[in-house]
């Protein structure tokens, strides 16, 4: 059963998220935040798999919540994903900097919020298309910075070509068809990547993909 923290400030924003979550088999509502600092609390006493998590809320926003999350050792397993009403460039890109697992807007289509739960849980991430045409936009044509591509030195020849494949939004087994491998094989790529970036998911790989050129 996968277990998801709802946080959010607006009460019917809970509801209509709980509802979507307990009408879906596999998943469970583990408990709900109206701010920041009680979904940090909750994450803390809960140990959610996921949190859905609200960019703007009070005494402590959804990006501080993600930050406390993302650095604790004892919630390295939970995953979060960012939810707002507003596509603002700085919210996305400094979400993903900092270990979001995914970022949609609210207004999206409530299969995807589903979808991206379980993609999270398996490691991956998911964004709503809007999102990932900002992101393409923000890093396609720039130049990539030395420090960016002098990360990749650590990585072996397969596993680069594994890291620009992700940043291209491939699955592991779009992967594991194109190159002709197991998706075991690329798992274990993949595995050894974030570990030698220093990666919390999948969704940090894609940007370092792109700060590193690999993707244009």
């Amino acid at each position: 059963m996968i277990r998801v923290l709802i946080a959010d400030d607006q009460a019917l924003v809970r509801i209509g998220l709980r509802v979507l979550i307990e009408s879906e088999e596999g998943l469970e509502v583990a408990g709900e935040a109206a701010d920041g600092q009680e979904a940090v609390r909750l994450a803390r006493a809960k140990r959610p798999d996921v949190v859905l998590m609200d960019v703007r809320m009070p005494r402590m926003d959804g990006l501080a919540a993600l930050r406390e999350i993302t650095a604790d050792p004892a919630l390295r397993d939970t995953r979060v994903i960012m939810l707002t009403t507003f596509e603002i460039d700085e919210y996305i890109f400094e979400a993903l900097r900092e270990g979001a697992s995914g970022f949609l807007v609210k207004d999206g289509d409530p299969a995807d919020v589903l979808r991206a739960i379980r993609v999270a849980v398996e490691g991956g991430s998911l964004m709503s298309p809007s999102v990932t045409r900002r992101v393409i936009q923000e890093f396609a044509g720039r130049p990539a910075p030395a420090s960016a591509r002098h990360r990749l030195d650590a990585l072996t020849a397969r596993e680069v070509e594994i890291l620009g494949l992700v940043g291209r939004g491939m699955s592991n087994d779009e992967i594991a068809r194109h190159l002709v491998v197991s998706p075991a094989t690329v798992r274990t790529h993949v595995s050894r990547a974030m570990t030698k970036l220093g990666a919390r998911d999948r969704a940090q790989l894609v940007v370092i993909a792109y700060q590193s050129g690999l993707v244009r």
